[in-house]
C-alpha cells in the first residue's frame, strides 16, 4: 500500500488555510514532463488539505510529480488582486518520489508575492 501524498495550503498573508485554492497533480514522465491526464485535482478544503482519493492511494507510485497552485485565482476570488496577471498565476511544484510506502506530507505556505514549498513530516 502507498504511503500517499497529503498537501496542505495556508495563505500566510492572511494566517489562513486556503479554502477554495485550486490544486492539480500529475504525473511525470520519463523526460520529466507532465504525462497523461490530471492524477487528482480539486479545491482545498477547510482543513487546509486537497482531499482527494487518488492522493492515499497505490495510484501513488515511485516517478515523479507536479503539483500545481492556482494562486492567482485564488487572490482574485479573495479580492485580494489588483492586476492581472497578478505577481504569482501558477505555481509548479516538481518532486519525485522514491519510496511509495512512505507519507509524503507537502506543506504549501504563500503570499501574492512569495512561497515556500517543502517535503514536511506527517
Amino acid at each position: 500500500m502507498s504511503g500517499g501524498i497529503s498537501i496542505h495550503c495556508v495563505d500566510v498573508a492572511s494566517g489562513r488555510l486556503a479554502v477554495g485554492l485550486r490544486v492539480e497533480v500529475v504525473r511525470l514522465g520519463p523526460d520529466g514532463q507532465p504525462q497523461g491526464p490530471l492524477l487528482a485535482e480539486g479545491l482545498v478544503g477547510s482543513n487546509g488539505l486537497l482531499q482527494h482519493p487518488a492522493l492515499m492511494s497505490d495510484a501513488i507510485t515511485e516517478g515523479g510529480y507536479e503539483v500545481r497552485f492556482a494562486v492567482g485565482d485564488f487572490y482574485r476570488s479573495q479580492d485580494h488582486a489588483t492586476s492581472s496577471p497578478v505577481f504569482l498565476e501558477v505555481v509548479p511544484y516538481r518532486f519525485h518520489i522514491a519510496d511509495p510506502i512512505q507519507h509524503y506530507h507537502l506543506p504549501f505556505k504563500f503570499t501574492a508575492w512569495g512561497f515556500s514549498l517543502f517535503r514536511g513530516g506527517a
